[in-house]
């Protein structure tokens, strides 16, 4: 049954997946999204300070201070998360036209006029609404990248292009070489941006809201949570790591932060729990599959070998790096191991989500950098509740392990004696070749 399985995986799985790793549209979103890292970190720090006041008093000179400067603290979170999707759609466009070979300038230049004419809303007094050119005109933002840099491309392939003389400037040539390609890309978001507003009488982006609302909505249901965290060991399981699916999570995780900011900048509660600090601090726990447990009984294990894994696999453990003990021990295409680290690591790792959604544990407001399992879990909301948290995703791996680590302890021993030891036939061969070392 089992070896059924793994060859359909292996078959229809595995391809599409590394088809889905290299898809140019697919890597561009992911590349956009670890770029957004820095942003979210900055964004998140600026919440710390406002926090004080409340800790020690308004009347603390310190607290006074914060307070009449909050305008100053915000600036990097202004500039930065609350305009992230102007970023998204520039990486966008850069990455699609490196791996196109297009003019990067020019496909830039067209993704991010096509994205702001899908969002911009002025004001009464003529200034720009920065509603959408946020977290929430992310879905646009991917939209308009991905068609102004494909129909940059078609133009380019039909030759809908002034040609100048090879004697004009180069810089000259290009510039006239654009005038046809803006014309059509900047004409097509215009139509798409009237039929919106007047036909449709709604703004472009909210259009993509409605369209991936249930998608958006099923990652603030701990069931789908479970499922993912489940489905995310699956493919690890057979070798494929997670972030083949992080295109298609990660714009979702990144919104739900900047929401979370948003509303405790307003005052009010966070109220998404999926995001890439919980889902990093709690849902990898210790790595994808919550495998501390096995790294435990390894280091425990009376089998060198295997003691010899879970020395290597503990530190990085402890910073969330698993590939030690994935591919040592190995848990990697390991019928043993699959229950354990697919299941059981799949519900572990959700515990997180689920003390959230419950309200047992605040939700998160900090992406922090991999600083080591605890304290992570901390530092994404401030709450004691993240330590007790880790604190029982730590026992239950380390029970669920037990059983397991040693039956494969067992078979691993015959496995070694087997793989040591030299046939009689090899052995009569040695013999006649009268060796003398």
């Amino acid at each position: 049954m089992y070896s059924k399985f793994e060859n359909f995986m292996k078959k229809y799985l595995a391809p599409l997946a590394d088809k889905m790793d290299k898809e140019v549209h697919l890597s561009a979103v992911k590349k956009a999204m670890v770029a957004m890292t820095p942003l979210l970190i900055i964004g998140s720090f600026c919440l710390i300070p406002e926090a004080i006041p409340n800790m020690i008093g308004e009347k603390h000179v310190i607290s006074q201070w914060i307070l009449a400067n909050l305008d100053i603290i915000y600036i990097p979170y202004n500039v930065g998360m609350a305009l992230m999707s102007v970023y998204v759609t520039v990486i966008i466009a850069y990455q699609l036209a490196t791996s196109y070979k297009l003019d990067i300038p020019g496909c830039v230049t067209m993704g991010l006029v096509s994205f702001l004419m899908l969002v911009v809303e002025f004001t009464e007094d003529g200034g720009i609404s920065k509603t959408y050119l946020g977290p929430k005109g992310l879905f646009c933002a991917m939209f308009a990248g991905f068609i102004a840099v494909e129909l940059f491309r078609w133009c380019k392939k039909k030759n809908f292009t002034i040609k100048m003389p090879d004697t004009v400037p180069d810089f000259v040539s290009r510039s006239f070489e654009m005038i046809p390609i803006s014309v059509i890309i900047i004409g097509f978001f215009l139509i798409v941006r009237i039929v919106c507003v007047n036909v449709l009488n709604t703004m472009p982006p909210l259009i993509f809201t409605a369209i991936f609302a249930p998608l958006v909505g099923s990652m603030d249901n701990p069931i789908a949570y479970t499922f993912l965290k489940m489905l995310q060991a699956l493919i690890f399981f057979f070798g494929i790591h997670p972030s083949v699916l992080s295109p298609i999570t990660s714009p979702i995780s990144t919104q739900f932060l900047a929401e979370n900011i948003a509303a405790v900048q307003a005052g009010h509660v966070a109220t998404h729990f999926y995001a890439p600090g919980p889902e990093s601090a709690f849902g990898n726990f210790t790595g994808s599959g919550v495998t501390i447990g096995c790294v435990f009984w390894c280091l425990m294990s009376k089998n060198k070998a295997l003691k010899q894994v879970g020395r290597l696999s503990f530190i990085p453990a402890l910073f969330e790096i698993n590939e030690p003990i994935l591919f040592g021990a190995p848990i990697v295409l390991n019928p043993m191991f699959f229950i354990p680290f697919v299941i059981c690591g799949g519900i572990i790792g959700s515990l997180g989500g689920w003390a959230m959604y419950l309200g047992i544990m605040k939700c998160s407001t900090f992406t922090p950098p991999y600083v080591g399992v605890f304290l992570e879990g901390f530092l994404t909301n401030m709450d004691p509740m993240s330590i007790v948290v880790n604190a029982v995703q730590l026992i239950l791996s380390i029970l669920i392990w037990y059983p397991f680590v040693k039956s494969y302890e067992k078979t691993y021993g015959n496995k070694e004696e087997e793989t040591n030891a030299i046939s009689a036939e090899d052995a009569a061969i040695l013999d006649d070749l009268d060796l003398d070392f």
